[in-house]
């Protein structure tokens, strides 16, 4: 295990788990879940979290971006050019080039618009920034923003915030097969077992906010979901049993008496 690196875009990190920044009751409650999960990285939605007004509580007050990585998003863009224009804003504001590109579309299901999606991570990597992109959980599109230059794959597990749990093992499978840069299963966990199927599927980590934020104690499921990390990849590097149609004695019964 101690071989087994989680490296995103040349970076290494701790920990395969990434935590949100959104719903948290304050600053204060956010930074204890953030302790309680042991994760390295927050996602910070640009547009909705305080990071340059000094007037207002800030975020960068309770966790410190020298110690933790900030992956600013996109989160409530629905078109490629405010993606574009709010990840530029942030690298003005804080000097960030790893982000997480997603771009919306039916605010009902909030599934990728996945044509903006291309076109605006092509146009983010010529700009120079490291992508890390939200998208739904077609091998075919998978591939095509890896081609692009993607440094990670996040295909959804479930529409956002449902906490529904990976609807669609197959296809994470084949993307994580397919795939040279890390995945990260991104939307959808609801609880630690969703987490664990996700990085038993071979994931490289899990991303999420309300999984943790909506809970009736955030801190305690934040320390369940870095243990649901940690026990699923465990479990993927140990290569599960066979599944078996039938029954099968874990003592053998030859020479019984």
């Amino acid at each position: 295990m101690s071989l087994d690196k989680f490296i995103v875009a040349g970076r290494e990190f701790s920990s395969r788990l990434i935590i949100g920044t959104g719903k948290y009751k304050d600053y204060a409650q956010n930074a204890s879940a953030l302790k309680a999960s042991g994760a390295d990285i927050v996602t910070v939605a640009v547009r909705r979290v305080n990071i340059s007004d000094p007037d207002q509580p800030m975020l960068v007050d309770f966790i410190d971006p020298k110690i933790t990585t900030y992956l600013p998003n996109t989160a409530g863009c629905f078109t490629g050019e405010d993606a574009v224009r709010t990840l530029r804003l942030a690298r003005e504001a804080g000097g960030w080039d790893l982000v997480k590109l997603e771009v919306l579309s039916d605010p009902k299901h909030l599934y990728p618009d996945m044509e903006e999606t291309l076109r605006a991570a092509k146009l983010l990597i010529e700009d120079g920034f490291e992508v890390m992109v939200y998208c739904s959980d077609d091998p075919v599109f998978a591939r095509k923003l890896e081609d692009l230059g993607c440094c990670a794959i996040m295909p959804l597990g479930a529409p956002i915030g449902s906490g529904l749990g990976i609807q669609n093992p197959v296809n994470i499978r084949l993307i994580v097969e397919q795939s040279s840069v890390p995945v990260i299963v991104d939307a959808g966990v609801g609880t630690a077992s969703d987490a664990t199927v996700a990085m038993e599927l071979g994931c490289d980590g899990v991303l999420m906010n309300t999984a943790i934020a909506g809970a009736k104690d955030p801190i305690l499921m934040a320390e369940a979901m870095k243990h649901a990390v940690i026990a699923g990849r465990a479990a993927y590097l140990a290569g599960r049993m066979p599944r078996k149609k039938y029954a099968d004695p874990s003592s053998p019964l030859a020479g019984l008496i």
